[in-house]
């Protein structure tokens, strides 16, 4: 099978410099979803009909099983699909799908081109306000006759409630045939591809028609407008899908996955939270509100609290996470690890029982088993010029409002005292200290504000 897309159109009513198509739903491109939707139906043939903002799209989204075929000027759909036509595989039908219609779904199309046949296929809708859209006209016997687009229509056609979605799969060789032959006598001045309704019926070819599976399949994309509406139909449609799978969501209206969420068993995940490119949950995972995950693996039985971050990081089981925490790409987090509030992890391991529990920044940093990192205590990872790391052996303690000036050692079973600046290395088993003898200034009086 080929697979047309058009995706030329300017959408002006989007009033954006980027290319209509390139405006995100669920985080990614609107045309990437028809991509998928495409491949998905295994079509041996993609062809990408791009016009406006069009090196924008084709470098956002060019892959090797794609073929660009650039329209200019754009004469309309009719007009486009003409100029696929020496990429197609004349044996094959050919599928029309839409780069602004991302929600369309595969079994929809499957059912389609099953019903086309070696015919036409027209996809179409009933609505209770047509308005915009081309009108199915047919006979008494039920039989398509023409698709006539509103401008051109009558006012008994306008009344008609039955419309074209646009999406049609028809024989490859038929459109050869009729594509040269289209007219732009109408109120566009454009050669709307609708027309080879017209003609299939002149051949004496069945036309098939069928309906989408739901109503929003074929909601297309023209303003900001449109795609907010979009976005909450397909987080939705998320959402549906993860609870169906066992997950809890405590508001289901209010989650938001941008990319790929794989959830275990019993995984729960309160309100207002973000899931970006891949993330996996494990069983039992629970994650508190208002919580961003992007590309991250989580082990089974942590929990997460509201208000934590993490990006490009992976933990064990039953860690314990947040509130206010955040693990920076390359964390990676053993079993039973607590990172509490107001901690910052960047490109370090954390080994099995070792805890962070508040106000504490581990970067660049390679952290045992069992270490308590005590409050205000950071790695001084750069020097102004380059990064360096810190280690810290099992079972050390550290006491508050410590700086570890890297490249550091603090060896195993050590304890660094409060308020330590480690600048050398600790040695195993010892408490190494480096504050300064306390002492207590006689005579000294606090300033007082002068009156005016």
């Amino acid at each position: 099978m080929n697979v047309v897309i058009l995706a030329a159109g300017q959408g002006k009513r989007m009033r954006s410099d980027r290319p209509k198509v390139l405006h995100r739903l669920g985080g990614r491109p609107l045309l990437a979803h028809v991509l998928d939707t495409a491949r998905e139906l295994g079509a041996a043939k993609i062809c990408v009909v791009y016009g406006h903002g069009g090196e924008a799209v084709r470098e956002a989204l060019d892959a090797a099983d794609l073929v660009w075929v650039r329209q200019e000027p754009q004469l309309g759909t009719g007009h486009a699909v003409l100029q696929t036509l020496t990429f197609l595989d004349p044996g094959a039908t050919t599928l029309v799908l839409y780069g602004d219609v991302p929600l369309i779904g595969g079994p929809t199309l499957s059912r389609l081109i099953e019903m086309a046949g070696s015919g036409l296929g027209v996809l179409t809708e009933d609505l209770d306000d047509p308005s915009g859209y081309g009108r199915i006209v047919r006979d008494d016997a039920g039989h398509v006759l023409r698709i006539v687009e509103e401008r051109d229509a009558s006012e008994e056609e306008r009344a008609l409630s039955e419309i074209n979605t646009g999406f049609v799969v028809a024989p490859t060789s038929a459109l050869m045939r009729w594509l040269p032959a289209l007219g732009n006598d109408n109120a566009q001045g454009e050669y709307y591809l609708t027309d080879i309704v017209r003609l299939a019926i002149l051949e004496g070819m069945p036309v098939a028609t069928t309906q989408p599976d739901a109503s929003w399949e074929v909601l297309g994309v023209n303003s900001k407008v449109h795609l907010a509406e979009l976005e909450r139909l397909h987080q939705y449609r998320n959402a549906l899908l993860l609870m169906e799978q066992g997950v809890t969501l405590l508001d289901p209206d209010r989650l938001d996955v941008r990319g790929e969420l794989d959830c275990g068993r019993d995984v729960t995940i309160d309100v207002n939270c973000v899931f970006e490119g891949r993330v996996a949950l494990g069983d039992g995972v629970e994650v508190g509100a208002h919580c961003v995950l992007r590309n991250a693996v989580i082990g089974a039985g942590t929990r997460i609290a509201p208000f934590t971050h993490i990006e490009e990081s992976a933990t064990g089981p039953g860690c314990i996470i947040g509130p206010y925490a955040r693990l920076r790409p390359g964390t990676k987090l053993g079993e039973d690890v607590h990172i509490g509030n107001f901690v910052e992890v960047k490109n370090s391991t954390v080994a099995d029982r070792s805890k962070a529990n508040h106000l504490a920044y581990v970067g660049d940093a390679t952290v045992g088993r069992n270490v308590n990192v005590g409050a205000g205590t950071i790695t001084c990872n750069y020097d102004g010029a380059n990064k360096h790391r810190t280690v810290i052996e099992d079972d050390v303690f550290i006491g508050s409002d410590t700086q570890l000036v890297a490249p550091v050692t603090v060896g195993r079973g050590a304890t660094l005292g409060a308020g330590t600046t480690l600048t050398e290395d600790a040695p195993p088993d010892k408490l190494t200290i480096t504050r300064v003898k306390q002492t207590t200034v006689p005579g000294w009086k606090r300033p007082v504000k002068k009156k005016s």
